[in-house]
């Protein structure tokens, strides 16, 4: 359930510092609703609130492992753009960079099983520690991948944060050392996660609506 944040509102009586509070009020967040996309529908299932406390959780975790100044953040392409930009933000390491790589295993709501590199990793990581920022690990297929490629660059150190990760999915590679949620094996949508490039832009998540 999304709490509601409460204010008072308080005015300067002559501009003599005697002040009058009003009545409380309260902001609450708009609810989530059901949304349908490509004639698919989805409901509410990670609300905005929620995914800031996971990447501040997160973020304090990366920040707190780190062993030189200088990371080295990859962003997945195109769907970890949104937890990346936040999470990055948030870890605020001014010494650290970031760059981009982009893999594809989906089409539609299924994982081809396929590993299609669209763009790779230019940037020079030897040396040094790597963080890989995905949006979801489903089956490791693509986690995998990106760990080997990169480990082949001779960095210091490959560590993995992902917001979304499903154990019950995993087939290949290892668990990734940061995670936001775990979640079952489920086709969820928005803050970043397309159906066919589209709802990337959503600032929750949301769930396929099972069929009655």
């Amino acid at each position: 359930m999304m709490g509601c944040t409460f204010f008072v509102k308080c005015l300067d009586i002559n501009q003599k510092n005697h002040y009058l509070c009003a009545n409380f009020f309260k902001k609450c967040p708009t609810p989530m609703k059901e949304i349908t996309i490509n004639g698919l529908t989805f409901e509410p299932y990670i609300s905005s609130e929620e995914i800031a406390k996971q990447v501040e959780r997160v973020a304090a975790q990366v920040k707190r492992d780190c062993v030189t100044e200088s990371p080295i953040f990859v962003c997945v392409l195109k769907g970890a753009f949104m937890f990346a930009a936040d999470l990055y933000r948030a870890i605020d390491m001014p010494g650290s960079e970031i760059a981009f790589i982009r893999y594809k295993s989906y089409s539609g709501t299924e994982s081809t099983g396929q590993m299609n590199k669209i763009l790779g990793l230019n940037d020079d990581v030897a040396g040094r520690e790597v963080i890989i920022i995905e949006d979801i690990v489903d089956t490791g297929l693509t986690a995998q991948a990106l760990r080997s490629d990169i480990e082949a660059m001779n960095p210091m150190s490959v560590k993995m944060a992902t917001l979304l990760f499903k154990p019950a999915s995993l087939k290949h590679g290892k668990v990734p050392e940061y995670v936001g949620f775990e979640i079952p094996p489920k086709f969820i949508i928005g803050y970043g996660l397309d159906l066919d490039e589209k709802v990337r832009g959503l600032k929750e998540i949301y769930v396929l609506k099972k069929e009655d």
